[in-house]
């Protein structure tokens, strides 16, 4: 039989040698909060606030988090928060949570769903929803910020929070890099993010080491003609036409001009142009949305864009002053997420040891865009890692593994993540990532 002596020094070198004990502290911290951090997320979910407009959000947030003890700054970048807990030397690591919902009226019919209506910029009434899970990544981020708070004694360093504004239309983060982010308050050693997904199964984990999310960018044609009558299109220069003949060429930018191993999407969202049957109109325009991840495919894609319209509007007979107009939106341009693979692996290794090594699995890159990549980019070139969380009620899973039934995608008026389960795994995965970070 063992001494309580000798029990205690192997289960104290047991402790030292890996996160095990940790991992037993935070399911049952964490477990212990739920309560609260249920509350909180629900409040969130139905008081959303559009992009550039969480002003109540952003000060929940801050109540939050001086709560805690940490410093809090608002208002930075728009309605951004910074909260800091200094606690010894160490690194510093940064996580980062988005605040803004959507104009999306809900319909997922929960008792807890946004009844929230809006004026838009065009004064026509929307709902608004957090269709996106800004709310689940608001309410992990507080959670993980309680768990460091009860870890202090097992981590050093400078714990850095952030609520970002107005991630859905790309401007939080260059906003709050631009008021000083990095220089300001701190410089981070690590940027960590998460974001739900409405494609794994609540209770696990999506990692993707490398590129993950796309470079973003809307652009506008403006295709010029010269109108008349349609009963005369001989004495046109038919700009309906001439946008037809550009849509259908856009599509060979990827197919014949960029490597088949480069991904490259080029859709054209939107084309408007003309009033009545029996009027060729002087211009048609085209919306645009671009996604790549090089960033050397990016600019390819847009010179090719520029030469394609141009050569077509040659072709037509138009002079210079018609050549079609390409407006890149450069304010709204978001860059790739790229997750810094030696931080991801130490992250993929940290959630493994916490929530088991099953419930860890490989994601996929995708199309979407996310300004959290910015954090990547500045002059320093910070090591960003941004992990997908499952939010999919286990049981909804199955039975669309089981029947090909498709999930409601994220941005839908029917998406309803299992909260519980994604909360509870969120300030898991995130909370032994930051302290592992910590101790290395």
């Amino acid at each position: 039989m063992k001494t309580p002596i000798i029990t205690s020094l192997a289960l104290l070198i047991s402790c030292s040698l890996s996160v095990s004990c940790f991992a037993t502290d935070l399911a049952e911290s964490t477990a212990e909060n739920m309560p609260q951090l249920e509350a909180l997320y629900t409040h969130l979910h139905q008081t959303p606030e559009l992009s550039y407009q969480e002003q109540a959000t952003s000060a929940r947030m801050a109540k939050e988090l001086s709560k805690l003890g940490f410093e809090v700054t608002e208002k930075v970048g728009g309605y951004g928060v910074v909260g800091l807990l200094k606690n010894g030397a160490g690194p510093v690591v940064m996580i980062r949570a988005d605040m803004d919902a959507l104009p999306i009226t809900e319909q997922t019919g929960k008792p807890y769903a946004s009844k929230v209506k809006v004026l838009n910029a065009n004064n026509q009434e929307v709902g608004v929803m957090h269709g996106c899970g800004h709310d689940i990544h608001m309410t992990s981020l507080i959670g993980t910020a309680q768990q460091l708070v009860a870890q202090k004694d097992n981590w050093q360093g400078t714990l850095m929070m952030v609520a970002q504004p107005a991630e859905e239309v790309g401007g939080g983060a260059k906003a709050m890099l631009k008021q000083g982010l990095f220089t300001d308050f701190a410089t981070p050693d690590y940027v960590l993010g998460l974001h739900v997904s409405a494609s794994i199964p609540a209770g696990k984990v999506g990692i993707t080491p490398g590129y993950a999310l796309a470079n973003v960018d809307s652009v506008d044609i403006t295709v010029k003609g010269e109108g008349g009558h349609g009963a005369y299109p001989h004495l046109t220069k038919d700009p309906v036409v001439l946008a037809s003949r550009i849509v259908l060429a856009l599509q060979t930018i990827t197919s014949r001009e960029l490597s088949p191993l480069e991904p490259s999407v080029i859709t054209v969202g939107s084309i408007h142009g003309g009033s009545k049957h029996n009027i060729i109109s002087n211009e048609v325009k085209l919306q645009l949305t671009l996604r790549s991840y090089n960033p050397d495919v990016r600019l390819a894609q847009i010179a090719a864009i520029k030469r394609l319209t141009k050569g077509i509007a040659i072709s037509a007979g138009l002079d210079e002053a018609r050549y079609p107009e390409v407006y890149v939106h450069e304010d709204e341009r978001i860059p790739s997420t790229y997750n810094d693979p030696e931080l991801t692996k130490k992250v993929q290794a940290s959630i493994r040891a916490e929530i088991g090594t099953d419930n860890v699995v490989q994601a996929d890159a995708v199309m979407a865009g996310e300004d959290f990549g910015l954090y990547g980019l500045t002059a320093e070139k910070r090591p960003i890692s941004l992990f997908w969380l499952g939010a999919v009620p286990p049981s909804e899973y199955q039975h669309s593994i089981e029947t090909g039934a498709s999930l409601p995608s994220l941005h839908s008026n029917q998406f309803a993540p299992d909260y519980p389960a994604t909360i509870q795994t969120g300030v898991r995965a995130m909370s032994r990532s930051a302290i592992d970070l910590f101790n290395q």
